[in-house]
């Protein structure tokens, strides 16, 4: 298994990269073959000096970094020496099984779109959200952010793309999945939320429960819950923002009020391309960078992607 890690991705970058690696080395010995890509005269000199070092790392040069006010796919263009172009070239052909940077959130977009491609008969990837749940297990929220309009039938395939995820991720055996509405009854909501209820009804694939509430999302009703990434982005803002109040109401030592932390989920899955794609927060930390490493793996391990195409293949 080999993964690749953008060393110059996020706002702190590269040291936060180099200290989650640390982390990640420090438990996982022989999980993969870590490929770190970015600038050998800023990384080499970090490694060194935390003391980074295994026969599983392998540094690959990328002079150039694409910054985060960047036009993505202008960027990735013009920038083939940048961190993420080189990753995404490593990624889509073959040298590396999944691919993780916290950098331009555009260009990691646009490469998963366009260089790794999504799987046949997909309409839109899209990105999912991690949902802490009040009875202490681990929901899914899709999209939050990719996909600002949606079709009912982009609705219909996040589902199942959701359900796969939660499957082998989050080990949910039969996941719950929940369209997000203003109210429960069926028929209920705006012209989207209309049309897609029926869909996800006759979906044979999922195990749909009906529509929800805001006030369920934190819930044990659904274990998978679907939006446009309007909406999606939204609440996955305000639940970020939870913790931030409750550091101020200092609250944050608090178990539950933890898991709301970017840091704790590391970075949020492409759905839907046909390899791992992990974005993180621009502000990861090692801690985040550590908590991706371990996704990344979990998604090789899984051969999460595989299935997820395997799916719509039958479909």
């Amino acid at each position: 298994m080999n993964i690749g890690l953008d060393m110059m991705g996020g706002d702190f970058a590269p040291l936060e990269a180099v200290k989650g690696l640390k982390q990640f080395l420090s438990v996982n010995t022989n999980a993969a073959n870590i490929y770190c890509i970015g600038d050998e005269a800023l990384v080499k000199p970090l490694l060194e000096e935390y003391q980074v070092a295994s026969p599983i790392l392998h540094f690959v040069h990328a002079p150039e970094v694409i910054g985060y006010h960047e036009h993505p796919t202008k960027a990735l263009k013009e920038k083939q020496k940048s961190s993420i172009a080189i990753g995404f070239h490593l990624l889509a052909t073959g040298k590396i099984d999944a691919f993780i940077s916290a950098g331009n959130t555009g260009a990691m977009l646009v490469g998963a779109m366009f260089v790794i491609k999504p799987i046949e008969g997909l309409l839109r990837p899209c990105v999912s959200g991690v949902v802490p749940k009040s009875n202490g297990e681990t929901g899914l929220i899709l999209d939050v952010g990719l996909n600002a309009d949606c079709k009912p039938e982009q609705l219909n395939q996040f589902a199942v793309l959701g359900s796969l995820y939660a499957q082998s991720i989050l080990h949910v055996a039969n996941p719950k999945v929940g369209l997000l509405n203003v109210g429960e009854e069926e028929g209920k909501g705006n012209l989207l939320a209309q049309a897609t209820f029926p869909l996800l009804k006759e979906n044979n694939q999922i195990n749909f429960v009906g529509n929800m509430e805001g006030r369920d999302i934190f819930g044990p009703k659904a274990d998978v819950i679907v939006c446009d990434g309007f909406t999606g982005n939204i609440i996955l803002k305000m639940a970020e923002s939870v913790y931030d109040l409750a550091e101020l109401r200092n609250f944050s030592s608090d178990e539950y009020f933890n898991r709301f932390h970017y840091e704790i989920y590391g970075g949020s899955p492409v759905l839907g391309v046909a390899k791992p794609v992990i974005v993180g927060h621009g502000i990861s930390s090692a801690k985040a960078f550590n908590n991706m490493l371990e996704l990344a793996v979990q998604m090789v391990e899984t051969d999460v992607c595989s299935k997820m195409a395997e799916s719509f293949k039958e479909a």
